[in-house]
C-alpha cells in the first residue's frame, strides 16, 4: 500500500533569498537533526545567465529503527539522492529527493517547493509532499512502513525548527537581509529592470479575525477556499482547526482536494471535513466514505434548508422540554433539555417519529450555527473537551491556557484537536418506567442513529444530571448506537452530586446556571408535561407518515446493473415541454442517455424468479426498451450519450420537439482497460464474480415543465437547480442551455 503525505502552506513572514541564506546552513548536516548524519555534493551546475543552480547531494540518514531490523537488513544507515533546482530571478527552489538504498525494495518520493508568497512578495512559501511504497522489505513491510511514517512525521516538524533556529542564529550574527538576484548588465545595452515575477498559487485565508496570537496587524484575513488550486495555510489550520498532527494536516488537505476534483465548486467546509476525519480516526478512505454518504443525505433530504423552510409546530413549542442557554466556560454553546419532564408518549403519539426527527435535526443545524458564531467572537475553535478519566474533576482554564491545546487534557480521544462543538445538559429527574415505552424508545434509536450518520464530533460534553435508578435500563438500551469516541464525553451525576465539588461550576458559570437546578438565571424552556391525548394521531396516520424523512424525497436512489440499465420513461403530449434533471452518481460510472419513441412502453415483466424468492440479475431494473426495438426505426436517440464519472453532479434539461414517450437511461460503463484487453486477467475474472463490481448507484430528480409554463424563457428552469449543502464554501450554478447538460466534478 501505498502511504502519501500532503502538507499545507507554511509561510515564513521573512523574504526568500533570508530563507535561502538560512536553508543552505543546514548542510552538511545539522545538529538539530541527528538522524542526517551528512551530506556530500555530488554535482553542481549553473546555467551561463546565473539564473539557474542546480546542486545534487548524497546524504546519510541514520534511521531509528529496531537492532533486529537493521540486521536483517544488513545496512546501518540509508542513502538519498537529493536534487535542489534553485531559479533565482524566479525566486524558487525545487526539490526532488528519492532513495538509493533498497530502490528495488522500497520506493521513496519527496518534493518540495519554496515559492514567494503570492500577495507579499516580502514572505516565503514552503510546501511538500511525498509518498512511501514498501514492495518487500524480508517479511517485515508492516514494521518497515510504521517506521518510516514515524520517522518522517517527526523530521517534518524539526524542518521548520531548523529554519527558524537559523534565521535566529543569522540575526544574532547582524545578518537581516540579503539581496535580490540582479541580472548581469549587458554593455552598450539598456536594460529594463522588470520586478521579478512569482509562480506561486494562491493561498486561502480566512474571513474570521486574525487569531489572538497575531502579532501582525496587516496579516490578510484569511478565507474559506473553493478552487482546486487554494492551498490552506499552516497558521490558518492551527488558528481555526487546531494544533493537528503533520499525518493529520496531511489527511485533511488529501480529502480537502479529493473533493475540490470530485465535486467542483461544493467543497464542504474545513470544520466539517475534519468531524469526519476524526470521526474515522483519520483513517483516509474511511472518512471519504462516510462523508460523501452524509453529503448525499443532507442533499437528498434538503437538511440545509430545514431552518428555513420548516416550522416547529405548536405542539413541539409548548411539550417539548428543551432550549439553547447561553454558553459553557469554553465558549460553546449550551443546549438543555429536561428529559424528564417530556412526555414521549404523548410527542410521539402526537408528531410522530417524523416530527421528532425533524426537531433534533433543527437542534443539531442550529447547534452548528451557533458554533461558527461563537468562533467568531471568541476569535478561536470552540474546542473539544474531554475530562481525564484519572481526574476527579477538571481545571479551569485561563484565557492564555484556552488558547494552548497543551493546557487541555491530552487523551487518545482528542489529540488536543478543536473542533466546533456544544454542550448539553440532560435533566434527568422525572425520568421513570413510561419513558421506556418501547415506540418511544424505537424512535430514539433511530434518532440517535441518523445524529450519528450526519452530525459526527459536534458534542463536546454531556452532561447527565439526577439520574435515577431507571437510568441503567436506558442507557444499556441507547449506548450501543453512540461511538466510543462520544460516549467518552459524558459526565453522569446521581442524585445531588452536580451540586459539589467537580459539578456544574466547574463548566458552566454559576451567573447563568438555570433556576431549576439551584442557580439565578432564568431558564426559558417550556414546562412540558402531560400532552392532552385529543392532540393523539390516530395509528393511520402515524404510519403513513413514518419514517417520511427517510423515505419522501425529491430524489429518487436506484441501482445500475450491467446489462441492466435504469430507464424512466416519461410521456409528453405536446411539443416544446421542458425535461429537467438533477442527478449524482455515488458508485461507479455510467453512461447518460435520453430516446424517444412514438411507441408506449410495454409494462414490465413479472420476474418469475423472485416470484420464488432467487434474486435474478437480468430482471433487477424493468427494462423499458423492448429487446426487439430497433434504434432509428422504433426509438430514436434525442441527446448525445453522456459518460459521467463517480462522484460527480449532472444538471441539464430538453426542450422536447415531439410528442410521445421519453426514455431517461442510466447504463453501466466499464472502464477501457478491461474492455480492451483480448484476454482477461485474473483479477478481471475474479472481479465478475462479484455483483457489486458490475453495480453502479444513481440519485435523481427529474421535472417536466410544460411548454404554456415554459415560453421559451431559461429563467423557467431555475426550480430544476440542485441544492446541494449549506456546509459548501461555494456552488456551481448549473448553465442551461436548448439541450444541455453541466457536470460538476
Amino acid at each position: 500500500m501505498v502511504q502519501e503525505y500532503q502538507s499545507p502552506v507554511r509561510v515564513y513572514k521573512y523574504p526568500f533569498e533570508l530563507i535561502m541564506a538560512a536553508y543552505v546552513r543546514r548542510f552538511p548536516k545539522s545538529h538539530l537533526i541527528p538522524v542526517f548524519v551528512d551530506s556530500e555534493v555530488i554535482s553542481e551546475s549553473q546555467s551561463k545567465d546565473g539564473v539557474t543552480l542546480v546542486t545534487e547531494r548524497r546524504c546519510v540518514i541514520d534511521i531509528e529503527a529496531p537492532r533486529l531490523l537493521k540486521r536483517i537488513a544488513g545496512v546501518d544507515f540509508l542513502y538519498f539522492l537529493q536534487r535542489n533546482t534553485l531559479n533565482r530571478r524566479d525566486r524558487t527552489l525545487h526539490i526532488e529527493v528519492h532513495n538509493e538504498t533498497f530502490s528495488n525494495r522500497v520506493v521513496v518520493s519527496e518534493c518540495c517547493n519554496y515559492t514567494v508568497h503570492p500577495e507579499n512578495a516580502d514572505w516565503t512559501c514552503f510546501e511538500q509532499k511525498a509518498s512511501l511504497d514498501i514492495k518487500s522489505f524480508f517479511g517485515f513491510e508492516s514494521t518497515a512502513e510504521k517506521v518510516a511514517m514515524k520517522q518522517y512525521a517527526s523530521s517534518i516538524k524539526k524542518g521548520k525548527e531548523m529554519i527558524e533556529y537559523y534565521l535566529k542564529e543569522m540575526e544574532e550574527e547582524g545578518v537581516t537581509s540579503v539581496p535580490r538576484w540582479t541580472p548581469p548588465v549587458v554593455c552598450g545595452a539598456a536594460r529594463l529592470r522588470l520586478p521579478p515575477r512569482s509562480t506561486a498559487r494562491a493561498i486561502p485565508v480566512s474571513a474570521a479575525k486574525p487569531g489572538p496570537d497575531s502579532k501582525d496587524p496587516g496579516c490578510p484575513a484569511e478565507l474559506v477556499a473553493g478552487s482546486p488550486d487554494d492551498k490552506l495555510d499552516a497558521d490558518y489550520i492551527r488558528r481555526y482547526l487546531g494544533d493537528l498532527t503533520p499525518l493529520q494536516e496531511s489527511c485533511l488537505i488529501r480529502l480537502r482536494q479529493w473533493l475540490q476534483e470530485t465535486h467542483k465548486g461544493k467543497i464542504p467546509k474545513d470544520q466539517h471535513v475534519l468531524r469526519f476525519l476524526r470521526a474515522r480516526d483519520f483513517n483516509l478512505d474511511k472518512a471519504r466514505e462516510f462523508l460523501c454518504q452524509s453529503l448525499t443525505w443532507r442533499k437528498q433530504h434538503q437538511v440545509d434548508f430545514l431552518l428555513d423552510t420548516w416550522e416547529r409546530p405548536q405542539l413541539l413549542q409548548d411539550y417539548y422540554t428543551g432550549g439553547w442557554h447561553h454558553h459553557d466556560r469554553d465558549g460553546r454553546p449550551l443546549y438543555i433539555l429536561r428529559l424528564g419532564q417530556m412526555d414521549t408518549k404523548g410527542l410521539v403519539r402526537a408528531s410522530g417519529e417524523e416530527g421528532l426527527l425533524r426537531q433534533v435535526l433543527s437542534i443539531n443545524e442550529e447547534g452548528l450555527r451557533r458554533c461558527e458564531e461563537n468562533t467568531r467572537v471568541f476569535g478561536r475553535p470552540i474546542r473539544c473537551f474531554i475530562v481525564n478519566p484519572s481526574s476527579p474533576m477538571s481545571r479551569r482554564l485561563t484565557d492564555n491556557q484556552a488558547y494552548s491545546c497543551s493546557a487541555i487534557w491530552s487523551c487518545n480521544v482528542c489529540s488536543d484537536v478543536l473542533v466546533s462543538c456544544w454542550t448539553c445538559l440532560v435533566d434527568l429527574e422525572g425520568l421513570n418506567m413510561r419513558h421506556l415505552w418501547r415506540p418511544g424508545v424505537k424512535a430514539l434509536l433511530r434518532i440517535i442513529e441518523v445524529v450519528e450518520a450526519n452530525y459526527p464530533e459536534t458534542l463536546g460534553r454531556l452532561l447527565i444530571l439526577r439520574a435515577p435508578r431507571v437510568f441503567p435500563v436506558l442507557w444499556t438500551l441507547v449506548s450501543p448506537l453512540i461511538d466510543e469516541n462520544t460516549r467518552k464525553k459524558f459526565l453522569v451525576y446521581a442524585g445531588n452530586d452536580y451540586q459539589g465539588p467537580g459539578g456544574l461550576v466547574d463548566y458552566i458559570d454559576k451567573e447563568i446556571l438555570p433556576d431549576f437546578l439551584g442557580g439565578d438565571c432564568m431558564c426559558d424552556i417550556p414546562e412540558g408535561g402531560l400532552v392532552p391525548k385529543s392532540l393523539y394521531r390516530t395509528a393511520e396516520e402515524l404510519e403513513s407518515e413514518e419514517n417520511r424523512l427517510l423515505t419522501d424525497s425529491i430524489y429518487k436512489s436506484a441501482s445500475v446493473f450491467k446489462g441492466a440499465p435504469y430507464e424512466m420513461p416519461i410521456e409528453i403530449n405536446e411539443a416544446s415541454a421542458v425535461i429537467t434533471w438533477d442527478f449524482d452518481v455515488s458508485k461507479g460510472d455510467v453512461i447518460f442517455n435520453i430516446y424517444h419513441s412514438k411507441r408506449a412502453p410495454q409494462p414490465p415483466k413479472k420476474d418469475t424468479l423472485g416470484a420464488h424468492g432467487i434474486a435474478s440479475p437480468g430482471a433487477v431494473n424493468a427494462q423499458t426498451i423492448d429487446r426487439n426495438w430497433v434504434l432509428g426505426q422504433d426509438y430514436s436517440m434525442v441527446e448525445k450519450a453522456l459518460v459521467c464519472r463517480e462522484g460527480e453532479s449532472v444538471q441539464g434539461s430538453h426542450v422536447t420537439r415531439w410528442p410521445g414517450f421519453y426514455i431517461l437511461q442510466w447504463r453501466f460503463h466499464s472502464s477501457p482497460a478491461c474492455s480492451a484487453s483480448s484476454l482477461p486477467r485474473v483479477d478481471d475474472v475474479l472481479a465478475s464474480l462479484q455483483v457489486s463490481s458490475h453495480k453502479c448507484k444513481i440519485m435523481f430528480y427529474t421535472e417536466v415543465l410544460a411548454s404554456h409554463d415554459f415560453r421559451g424563457s431559461m429563467t423557467s428552469l431555475e426550480s430544476s437547480h440542485s441544492g446541494f449543502s449549506q456546509l459548501s464554501a461555494a456552488t456551481t450554478s448549473s448553465s442551461q442551455s436548448h439541450a444541455s447538460s453541466t457536470v460538476s466534478r
